[in-house]
């Protein structure tokens, strides 16, 4: 840990605390050498899981917490047939390295199966509410949080459907309405797992989005988060907008979740592009150039978030160039596996300024230890044993009891 906590634009993520160390009979141990790492930040440093095989250890390096794809179409290409093992097993080794997970997104029309487009619209809509009971329920315990639905501001009047048939999650939220739309895909989550955290998700940070929003919470639907999406294919947006964005949706005082954020280093997107997936290109490659201005911008940008007290998570869009949307050179690893200045920028953010590695330390007399660090889970050890804590912002004391 270094002295980023001494700057009070940190202060909000700070823990200083005083830990109580245990022994397994609950007896404190006093003036005993110990050590204490963290494990994992309070603060959710996001990705999506990496897609490119032998890079998870390097997407572990930096990540807690990781977004797994539940898109419509490609889980269940064929009703009836979701790919549940293999998301589950995906899952499951992700948990295991102690890794958060989201999964995106429930309710979204786009990557949608077609096969639903073509049932009658009943039929559609218990298939839509069937497909968000099975993935919340099978996934409980496992898989906490959603993206419940995504970019509902643009659903009801969306088309882009080359056979013909109408969207059919577009026509069931246009016969609802957003409101009571969203409001079923909650209800549906909530039936099979109330404690699901549920994330309003997106792309449009105007205020047609401020509006929905609410008007959602007018109607007493309760949703977790807020999430905003920043895939910045034209350029980076600036710490003066980000800010800006940040305070506007902070009103409604619920955690602000930077869904999708990306940066290109290589070439940027038109300008007069106005939907990104308009911008097909067969090559785009990074540059030297744009890598640099890509590592510079994450760090700005990461800054900016982690600054303001209303985010609560980050997640950036893409790992590696090899998986990356839209072909583009958004990535943190190159296409040959090897990362770019951004990645190491970021982990010496994560995992070196914000980070409190292990530290030798001695409890004092009375068996307790001193603690100043960015608030997360703590591993404790000492000859006796072992203890996972975790420290929020705030916290004034903390016990620890080591196991046998």
């Amino acid at each position: 840990m270094t002295d980023a906590l001494t700057a009070s634009r940190y202060r909000h993520r700070e823990a200083d605390a005083s830990i109580l160390v245990l022994d397994a009979d609950g007896q404190p141990l006093r003036d005993q050498d110990i050590t204490v790492a963290q494990v994992r930040h309070a603060f959710g440093f996001g990705c999506t899981a990496p897609g490119a095989p032998g890079l998870e250890q390097e997407w572990l390096d930096v990540f807690d917490t990781a977004t797994l794809a539940f898109y419509w179409g490609r889980y269940e290409p064929e009703p009836g047939r979701p790919d549940v093992a293999a998301l589950t097993r995906r899952a499951r080794a992700l948990a295991e390295h102690g890794v958060r997970l989201k999964g995106h997104p429930l309710v979204w029309h786009t990557v949608k199966a077609p096969w639903v487009d073509r049932l009658p619209l009943d039929e559609a809509e218990r298939a839509l509410r069937g497909r968000i009971r099975r993935e919340v329920g099978d996934f409980a315990g496992l898989i906490d949080s959603w993206d419940i639905v995504n970019e509902a501001v643009i659903m009801p009047r969306f088309e882009n459907e080359p056979d013909g048939v109408r969207n059919a999650i577009t026509r069931l939220c246009e016969q609802y309405g957003q409101v009571e739309f969203i409001r079923m895909a909650v209800d549906e989550a909530r039936s099979v797992n109330p404690d699901a955290a549920l994330v309003l998700n997106d792309f449009d940070l105007g205020p047609k989005y401020e509006r929905l929003i609410e008007q959602v919470l007018d109607a007493g639907v309760r949703i977790d988060a807020i999430g905003l999406q920043s895939h910045m294919h034209k350029g980076y947006r600036g710490e003066e907008y980000v800010h800006e964005v940040c305070e506007r949706f902070s009103r409604f005082g619920l955690p602000l979740h930077w869904t999708e954020t990306s940066l290109l280093s290589g070439d940027l997107m038109p300008k007069h592009i106005v939907d990104l997936n308009d911008h097909v290109v067969d090559e785009w490659p990074s540059t030297p150039e744009g890598e640099a201005r890509q590592a510079d911008e994450i760090v700005r940008h990461y800054r900016t978030l982690v600054e303001h007290p209303a985010v609560a998570a980050v997640t950036y869009w893409g790992f590696d160039d090899a998986t990356a949307w839209l072909n583009a050179p958004s990535g943190l690893v190159r296409r040959d596996g090897s990362p770019k200045p951004a990645y190491d920028a970021l982990r010496d953010l994560v995992r070196g300024e914000w980070w409190y590695g292990a530290v030798d330390a001695r409890t004092d007399a009375d068996g307790r230890v001193a603690l100043r660090a960015f608030a997360g889970d703590f591993e404790i050890s000492a000859h006796e044993g072992r203890a996972v804590v975790s420290v929020g912002a705030g916290d004034s004391s903390v016990r620890a009891v080591l196991n046998g």
